[in-house]
């Protein structure tokens, strides 16, 4: 059981610091304003690449204790982020990128548990546009 208020952190590991940023600015829109989820993005020169430090930071901001879920957009953003694993209370998913990210934010708002929110953002695997 969570205490109100306690969800699941989610970290947006991106290339890019810009789709990081609006990915988590969606996010909050549709799953709320008060949803747990912080961009990591770019390197920490403004480049494309990834930043350890800028994932450190994103785990820290989001982390209350009960789980935090990264979801890293492609390559070695998996790479990087999987160097801050520690199951089972930060874990990374291999979902979409984006409908993974508000699929999991939804269901985190809610106070949800880690692996209920991980399986959310899983069945955005399946999601069908048409």
């Amino acid at each position: 059981m969570t205490i109100p208020g306690e969800q699941v952190g989610i970290v947006l590991v991106s290339h890019s610091d810009a789709l990081a940023r609006e990915t988590a600015a969606l996010v909050r829109q549709i799953a709320g304003p008060h949803v747990r989820v912080a961009p990591a993005g770019g390197t920490d020169d403004g480049g494309c690449g990834t930043s350890a430090d800028k994932i450190a930071a994103a785990i820290e901001e989001v982390d209350q204790g009960i789980g935090v879920l990264m979801i890293p957009d492609l390559g070695s953003s998996v790479l990087t982020a999987r160097l801050f694993e520690r199951p089972p209370t930060v874990v990374v998913a291999d979902v979409p990128f984006v409908e993974g990210a508000i699929s999991a934010a939804v269901l985190a708002a809610t106070g949800a548990p880690l692996p209920s929110v991980l399986d959310a953002a899983d069945d955005a695997r399946t999601y069908r546009k048409l």
